[in-house]
C-alpha cells in the first residue's frame, strides 16, 4: 500500500510543486522522499549488511536533518532520480524480505528502533506505513495545488 499511495500521491506532481511544503515548519516533498529512501536503506542494512543500492553520490548529505529547511529547490535530485532511489530500494527490500526465515523476522529490531520497531517483521512492517505517515502531508500539498482528492 505504500508503494501504491507513494506514486499515485505524486505521480502528477511537478518537480517545483515537490518543493511546495503543506504548512510552516514541515517539510517540502522532495526532502521527505529522500529522508524516507535513506530511513529505509538504513533500516535494510540492520538487516541484510550491504544488500541495499548505493545511494546516489552526495544522497545522505542532501536529505540530512539540517537541510530540510531548505526551499533552494537546486540542493534537491529530481522527481525522477528520487523515484528511481525509491524503485531501487524498494526492490533490494523486498529481495532482503524474500531471504529471511520465520526465526530471522522475530530476531529484535536495532536498539534505536526498538520502541516502534522490536522485531526484524516489524521493520519490514514500518516501510509502508513510514511512507504512509508522510502521505498525509503529500495530500494537504495535492489539495494546495487545486488536485481532486485520489481517494
Amino acid at each position: 500500500m505504500g508503494r501504491f499511495i507513494t506514486t499515485t500521491y505524486l505521480e502528477d506532481l511537478t518537480d517545483d510543486e515537490m518543493m511546495q511544503r503543506p504548512c510552516a515548519g514541515c517539510n517540502h516533498i522532495k526532502w521527505q522522499l529522500g529522508h524516507l529512501i535513506m530511513s529505509e536503506r538504513g533500516m535494510m542494512e540492520f538487516v541484510s549488511p550491504g544488500a541495499s543500492p548505493a545511494l546516489p553520490e552526495g544522497f545522505a548529505e542532501r536529505y540530512a536533518k539540517e537541510t530540510a529547511s531548505s526551499d533552494d529547490a537546486q540542493q534537491f535530485d529530481s522527481k525522477a532520480a528520487l523515484l528511481a532511489a525509491f524503485d531501487a530500494q524498494r526492490a533490494a527490500t523486498l529481495a532482503i524480505l524474500e531471504q529471511q526465515s520465520a526465526d530471522d523476522l522475530d530476531k529484535p529490531g536495532p536498539e534505536a528502533f526498538r520502541a516502534f520497531a522490536p522485531t526484524v517483521a516489524s521493520l519490514f512492517e514500518l516501510q509502508g506505513s513510514h511512507y504512509l505517515m508522510h502521505a498525509g502531508q503529500w495530500a494537504v500539498v495535492r489539495r494546495q495545488l487545486g488536485r481532486p482528492p485520489i481517494f
